[in-house]
């Protein structure tokens, strides 16, 4: 029976180190991404490690090329130089070279323009001409016009452009009350609407403004107000706008296109624009403005690379937990289970050697009694 159970906890004992060759590494992980799990620069760190390769950046540059975007070229190769990968110099000058194509006087005079009609900014230039407009109330109401026009004739109509527009007129009258205090929201505003416009507004996210703007903006009011708007009567689509959006009813809607603006600041107008069409929600939004404010220029690079790694576990926290109070328990079983198989290996041991010794004193001492 000794026996018996001395071979069944050496078999439990060899089947949990198995299990735990596998489950705890996994845990060892586990517990690493959750350690992270707060930190968007050190989670896109870690799925940069494992595959941003010289091949992949010098793939990404020349794909940024063809596509005439010289902002994404030139972060890859900011990205590509803060992890210490060669870029080979003809493409670091093919990206050179595209950068000041870019920042030439005829293209700026053309991304200003259009950004300034539009308010579908593709670059700085675009996005300064789009902030100008909304600014000045020209954009905003040239949004709201169209999209009341129809909201109030029945026709389709974007709620979002209309109620970001609508409230974008009241942010606008606020950024001038408080002397700027209110212009990285005002960017915000005109980079939510742009990214709206141009189709590269996440689906979660334009559902969550959506949700907001019904909370904040009074339609009713606003479909009896707009169609009264028009643009060469900007006093109008104000005062409408400014009664019929409760700014006060506005803080997670403020938040977000607070945080727009502050990717825009730190990375620029594509990145902020690439994490409006990435994040989900404005949580999301929020670590990218955290994720941009950590690396700055490389921030489009490293969106591109990782998409949503960057912002989101890729494995949920309860599953991540699981490996973690599984590898804890492996360990713990494994544990017990060779200290009770070393247990009984040396008690059979000790009771071996005390038997042999009484057997050996019984000899002795019948030995002495036939003797005498």
């Amino acid at each position: 029976m000794s026996r018996f159970r001395i071979a069944l906890s050496l078999f439990i004992a060899a089947v949990l180190a198995v299990a735990a060759c596998y489950v705890v590494p996994r845990g060892l992980e586990a517990e690493s991404l959750l350690a992270v799990e707060n930190d968007p620069a050190r989670m896109a760190d870690r799925e940069l490690d494992r595959g941003f390769t010289p091949e992949v950046a010098a793939r990404e540059i020349e794909a940024a090329l063809a596509a005439k975007d010289a902002d994404l070229a030139r972060s890859f190769v900011e990205l590509a130089e803060e992890r210490k990968i060669a870029v080979a110099p003809a493409l670091t000058e093919k990206v050179v070279a595209a950068s000041v194509e870019a920042a030439s006087a005829s293209h700026a005079a053309e991304s200003f323009a259009r950004g300034l009609v539009t308010g579908e900014p593709s670059d700085v230039v675009g996005l300064a001409g789009t902030a100008l407009g909304d600014l000045f109330v020209f954009g905003d109401i040239r949004d709201a016009v169209r999209e009341g026009t129809r909201y109030a004739t029945g026709e389709k109509v974007d709620e979002v452009v209309l109620g970001l527009a609508c409230v974008g007129l009241a942010v606008t009258a606020g950024t001038y009350a408080t002397f700027g205090a209110a212009a990285p929201a005002r960017v915000g505003l005109s980079l939510a609407k742009a990214a709206r416009k141009t189709e590269r507004l996440s689906a979660g996210m334009a559902e969550w403004i959506g949700r907001s703007l019904r909370q904040v903006v009074d339609w009713d009011k606003l479909k009896a107000a707009i169609v009264g708007a028009t643009l060469s009567d900007p006093a109008i689509a104000v005062r409408a706008a400014r009664e019929a959006v409760k700014v006060e009813r506005a803080g997670g809607l403020m938040q977000l296109v607070r945080n727009v603006g502050r990717v825009q600041s730190k990375a620029g107008t594509q990145a902020a624009l690439d994490g409006l069409k990435i994040a989900e929600g404005p949580r999301e939004m929020a670590r990218v403005a955290t994720l941009a404010e950590a690396k700055g220029g490389k921030t489009r690079a490293i969106l591109k690379s990782v998409g949503r790694g960057a912002l989101v576990l890729s494995v949920a926290t309860f599953d991540l937990g699981i490996w973690v109070l599984g590898a804890l328990l492996t360990l713990f079983a494994l544990v017990s289970s060779t200290k009770g198989a070393v247990e009984r290996m040396t008690l059979r041991s000790v009771r071996r050697r005390k038997e042999r010794r009484l057997a050996e004193q019984q000899a002795r001492f019948a030995a002495m009694v036939a003797r005498g």
